[in-house]
């Protein structure tokens, strides 16, 4: 009762009884193109929520930071994962925000009314500009969608792309000739939420995207556009028959953490966790599918350009009669929350996003540090959680190209639920002289054999391979610990085409001719 899941497509394979096992294969499909990828897929986000600006990348009484008042420890962290694009000031937060109050030398505190805060707006846009320059990645500026106008976003565009007029020539008066260049730009967060401060109708946001697209083209025409979408026709499909003729990107959101964890941080177990690991590539299927519907696709990409396991715990959220507890964010921020769980899940969603790579040309995971982050920021320093890690080995190892599988795969079963054990994609470099195979292993404690039908490997052959694992499921990094969980290099031996991969593991095997 085996299926083949064509990986590329992100079919998914059907589901078998207990007692029955699959062979777990992996082989090339003959006679099919690779695809290129685009590297925006390992972005970032970072948002003006409890110490992810301030006391994170952000931090001028810090030992750690250099003029800027920029964490150093955490910029070279960031340049170790080569993060391609951050994608700021938010999230709920943008829906309150007005750019001027964080821009020229008197900064106007304000109250933000999305986190119930006072944001002192000391880190604005010329600080965020100048941060992306020194960690090599692409600015991505999210628009006030909320209780902002379509015109004050074209006003941002020129403050940050022009020379001319009366915001490029305030940006000049402050101290920065050269126009930024800021390329992409969102129209709104997740505008279609009752959550969110300013959210709109179905019927009234297709023309508050339009419109705000096309005073932004009036200013950059070139510009890259994104506006928030789902996977989900109702909202989607007259959003693209308003704007879509003037967007680049659908931009979607998704936490997956099966106990939501807004009130109350309750993080689920490992197991809990991986049944959720192919629900980003139905997501993406759905959202193909949609823009199919309309004509879309292939001319507007889809960028997912917020997404985690785990929500942000922020008690109270949404109703504002109860008022917030402030204090409780710091929960976020127990790193013994961020185990293999973490790991396992995250590759597997870039493996989603990089086999659907000809639709998917965006990924910012989000926060970049601190809350839900891959790096924990602290007085004497940073911890390295273990989704640092994949994306350390994924941005850094990982060929060029994507190579079209098919996979047969083993289920993994938790009570009536059940997913494939083993996720993988194949990469290669131009002239397929090096390929390099992520094979995840979800199962929490049995390796793994898997059949390799790829012809480059011979035999009886040894491979390199880089796994990230851990003692248990359970394992994280924290101040004291900070090596607790790294990636190793080992090798493989194949034998009769079979590798042995151990459990809960991310492993990057390089096959050279």
């Amino acid at each position: 009762m085996r299926k083949t899941i064509s990986v590329l497509m992100g079919f998914f394979a059907i589901f078998m009884p207990k007692d029955v096992l699959a062979e777990n294969q992996i082989s090339i499909i003959q006679d099919s193109s690779k695809i290129e990828y685009n590297h925006m897929i390992f972005g970032h986000f970072i948002e003006h929520f409890h110490t992810q600006i301030y006391g994170g990348i952000y931090d001028p009484g810090s030992k750690f930071s250099d003029e800027n008042g920029f964490r150093t420890d955490v910029i070279e962290a960031l340049k170790e994962i080569k993060t391609p694009i951050v994608r700021w000031p938010g999230g709920c937060f943008v829906s309150t925000y007005h750019w001027l109050d964080g821009v020229g030398s008197e900064r106007t505190p304000v109250y933000d009314k999305s986190w119930q805060v006072e944001d002192p707006n000391t880190f604005g846009t010329d600080e965020y500009i100048k941060w992306c320059r020194a960690i090599g990645a692409e600015p991505y500026i999210c628009t006030n969608a909320g209780t902002g106008t379509p015109e004050e976003m074209s006003d941002w565009v020129e403050y940050c792309n022009l020379n001319i007029g009366k915001y490029g020539r305030r940006r000049i008066a402050n101290g920065y000739a050269e126009p930024y260049n800021v390329k992409y730009w969102s129209v709104g967060n997740e505008n279609y939420g009752e959550w969110e401060l300013g959210a709109r109708t179905v019927e009234e946001w297709g023309p508050m995207v339009r419109e705000s697209a096309k005073l932004i083209r009036s200013v950059t025409k070139d510009a890259k556009l994104f506006a928030a979408g789902r996977a989900d026709r109702a909202w989607t499909l007259p959003l693209l028959r308003n704007a879509g003729r003037h967007l680049d990107y659908i931009s979607l959101h998704g936490y997956y953490d099966p106990r939501p964890l807004f009130h109350y941080d309750t993080p689920s177990p490992y197991i809990d966790c991986m049944m959720q690991t192919e629900r980003p590539e139905k997501e993406i299927a759905e959202t193909i599918s949609i823009l199919e519907e309309t004509g879309f696709r292939g001319k507007i990409k889809i960028a997912f350009d917020e997404w985690n396991l785990r929500y942000w715990h922020h008690p109270w959220h949404g109703d504002l009669r109860k008022g917030f507890e402030i204090e409780a964010r710091d929960k976020n921020d127990r790193n013994a929350t961020y185990t293999m769980a973490d790991a396992v899940f995250s590759a597997c969603f870039l493996n989603s996003c990089l086999r659907n790579a000809a639709d998917v040309e965006i990924a910012c995971f989000s926060p970049i540090v601190n809350t839900r982050g891959g790096i924990y920021v602290h007085p004497d320093g940073i911890v390295k959680r273990t989704t640092f890690h994949t994306f350390k080995m994924y941005a850094n190892l990982l060929e060029d190209y994507v190579v079209p599988v098919n996979v047969n795969s083993d289920r993994l079963y938790s009570g009536d639920n059940s997913v494939s054990v083993i996720d993988c994609i194949l990469t290669s470099n131009a002239d397929n002289s090096r390929y390099v195979l992520a094979v995840v292993n979800k199962d929490p404690s049995k390796e793994q054999s898997v059949k390799l039908d790829i012809p480059e490997i011979k035999t009886s052959k040894r491979l390199k391979n880089y796994v990230l694992s851990g003692n248990s499921v359970d394992d994280y990094n924290d101040i004291g610990a900070e090596n607790r969980v790294v990636p190793q290099e080992t090798s493989l031996r194949v034998n009769k085409g079979n590798i042995v991969v151990p459990p809960h593991s991310i492993n990057l095997i390089v096959i050279e001719r």
